[in-house]
């Protein structure tokens, strides 16, 4: 019988440091994300040496930057544990409706930028609203709004384009503008990522954000307005979304009904390459910038490595697919520690 105990315990202890192991990768996750990234830029040069030059690093991150904006409000709503598949057709809307009126009415880039954020705000909060107050499954709600943001691009639009000759200076001057040397849609990024930052860190809504996705319950018994929260988190989301869909249209010079189709599946991938977990609760601001920037990397580097467009989608899957697994297991690892702690 004491031997019975004896090699149990020893179980437990194994078991215990294991865990701990897989913990300590959980903290130090950026970290490895770090590495992986400076190896694959490495190779990468290997391969070609025009990707590490001045020119192409800066394309790069100017067109990393629309998905890094769009990863940070998308990663509030998975730490809620809820998820947007609308946020492409808001960018197809929201770009459609302000290249309209910079077509007919040429007004001020800073005010289209307002009005591309107040048209994303509102499809965020409508769905907030059908989320929060009627109870529909995140999935199902954004899916609909989806269809519905989308077939309401291609009403008003009437099936055309508004191509950059009906532009202004100014309007296309918002992407390809520079702020001392640095291009505006990286200036942006980097201004939402610091507001951000400080707000999911340094402040009471930052740490209601997360008590809701960690645990509901304790958070509703804490005095936590929890519907008030889903519908700020997807509020947030959607006025970055309508912000993306302003510097998409000057970016690209182009306002078309099919804008950014599937692109909110690429803004989950970046979210969960950061370490965002899909079961709510975890995210840093830190992990969804490297997310992001991961995916930029390789939207750029597979094409100068002349692979196959076939393979690049899967290249990617296959990526995120690892990531989602590694994060799976060290959860569980994390949890179960947890469960062997209270046992014992």
């Amino acid at each position: 019988m004491n031997e019975h105990v004896i090699q149990q315990t020893d179980n437990i202890e194994k078991h215990t440091l294991s865990n701990k192991l897989l913990a300590n990768i959980s903290k130090f996750r950026e970290l490895g994300l770090i590495v992986f990234i400076v190896l694959l830029c490495a190779f990468i040069q290997w391969r070609n040496s025009s990707f590490l030059t001045i020119e192409n690093i800066n394309d790069m991150i100017t067109n990393a930057a629309i998905l890094s904006i769009l990863a940070i409000g998308m990663m509030l709503v998975l730490v809620t544990r809820g998820i947007d598949l609308s946020i492409g057709a808001i960018i197809a809307l929201s770009g459609m409706i302000c290249a309209q009126l910079v077509s007919q009415y040429s007004l001020n880039p800073f005010l289209i930028i307002l009005i591309g954020i107040a048209i994303g705000i509102i499809c965020g909060v409508l769905n907030g609203v059908l989320i929060a107050k009627i109870g529909i499954l995140p999935i199902i709600a954004t899916l609909a709004l989806m269809n519905i943001f989308r077939g309401l691009t291609y009403r008003i639009s009437n099936g055309e384009w508004v191509s950059s000759y009906q532009m202004t200076e100014g309007f296309l001057s918002i992407a390809t503008g520079k702020i001392f040397g640095i291009n505006n849609l990286i200036v942006i990024a980097i201004v939402i990522y610091i507001i951000f930052y400080y707000v999911i860190n340094h402040t009471v809504i930052g740490r209601q954000i997360y008590a809701v996705g960690s645990n509901p319950e304790s958070a509703k018994v804490s005095g936590i307005n929890e519907n008030k929260i889903l519908i700020l988190v997807y509020s947030t989301l959607g006025g970055l979304s309508g912000l993306a869909g302003v510097l998409w249209v000057s970016k690209f010079a182009s306002a078309q009904g099919d804008t950014a189709t599937g692109y909110e599946l690429t803004v989950i991938a970046a979210c969960i390459l950061g370490g965002v977990s899909i079961a709510g609760g975890a995210g840093k601001v830190s992990g969804v910038l490297l997310g992001a920037l991961l995916l930029g990397i390789l939207q750029n580097a597979l094409p100068l490595l002349n692979v196959s467009p076939f393979w690049q989608t899967g290249i990617q899957g296959a990526i995120i697919l690892i990531a989602v697994i590694l994060n799976t297991l060290v959860k569980r690892s994390v949890d179960r520690n947890n469960l062997i702690r209270r046992k014992i």
